[in-house]
């Protein structure tokens, strides 16, 4: 498999900033935000420098429209946009983004530092369509109170699952990517007895620990978000952040798969679109407000652009 970039498969450090932008008139700038692109690597690693023991990394992924433009007729199988979804007022918004920079580290700082970087290397040829700074919250929760990615792949496993392979060797080690920020409704949530919540998600508060099937209604979390296909169940690569602002604290959610058939099954599932009249019961306290799919080259593809 070629190299993937940095911060796919190991665990994500205490601290990310999201950068999602937009290119200007992509016939005309698509390909100079490439070359940007291009040159990440060694941007972090100059960066890095400042201090090696926090572990500063950046994925560089990009959007399906920009991808045709910097990689005409060369296309990785199955990229696609984001189908956006609306059912009985549950909406999934396709916001879109031509570039997302996922960034990583143990000093939010130099997180900043870097985003800074990259938005002046960029200059006015792309616009800032959002900027999150994530936060590890206590043990990896959601700022619900429950653990977060309690089912994430562990060790080689998440390569495997996060990674393209010999399905499309072409571009082996790349990974698509999938964005939603979530907005909290936490003076809702916070009124509900802890039991009622653990019924929502699935799993007890305190460990983590999943509800009998006895108990755990078919429209917890878990249950809706949770597939077998074939006897083995289908698995994604979660870094999503708790992030908060002054009006408003929610979920960057970002996940890798090696096909974006997982992304949209689960989603439907979630958002009631799934055809068997059932609904995700988070859904009644969060909201989409942003959603789009994006490509991660591996590390040799993405140098290649430039």
């Amino acid at each position: 498999m070629s190299q993937p970039q940095a911060g796919i498969v190991p665990e994500p450090s205490p601290y990310a900033l999201f950068l999602l932008v937009r290119v200007h008139d992509p016939a005309r700038n698509g390909r100079a935000a490439a070359r940007v692109a291009a040159g990440i690597p060694a941007l972090v690693r100059k960066t890095a420098a400042i201090d090696t023991r926090a572990k500063l990394v950046c994925t560089v992924s990009l959007g399906p429209e920009l991808w045709d433009v910097v990689s005409p007729g060369k296309r990785p199988k199955g990229l696609r946009p984001f189908k956006a979804l609306d059912v009985d007022g549950r909406r999934a918004p396709n916001t879109g983004g031509d570039l997302l920079f996922h960034i990583l580290s143990k000093r939010e700082d130099l997180n900043v530092e870097l985003a800074l970087r990259i938005q002046r290397g960029l200059g006015d040829t792309v616009e800032v369509m959002d900027e999150v700074h994530g936060f590890r919250y206590l043990d990896s929760r959601d700022l619900t109170g429950f653990i977060d990615g309690t089912e994430n792949p562990k060790g080689k496993a998440r390569a495997a699952v996060a990674c393209i392979g010999t399905e499309d060797p072409s571009f082996a080690g790349g990974s698509f990517v999938f964005t939603q920020r979530y907005v909290h409704n936490l003076q809702q949530w916070v009124t509900l007895p802890e039991k009622e919540q653990a019924n929502i998600i699935g799993r007890r508060k305190r460990d983590s620990k999943e509800l009998s099937d006895k108990v755990k209604p078919p429209t917890a979390h878990i249950s809706r978000v949770v597939i077998e296909e074939d006897g083995e169940e289908l698995e994604i690569v979660r870094h999503s952040f708790p992030y908060a602002r002054a009006k408003e604290a929610g979920l960057f959610f970002i996940a890798y798969n090696k096909t974006i058939d997982t992304f949209e099954k689960m989603l439907s599932r979630m958002m009631g679109a799934s055809g068997d009249g059932l609904h995700d019961h988070l859904m009644d306290h969060t909201r989409a407000v942003s959603g789009a799919i994006f490509f991660a080259p591996s590390l040799p593809a993405l140098k290649s652009l430039g």
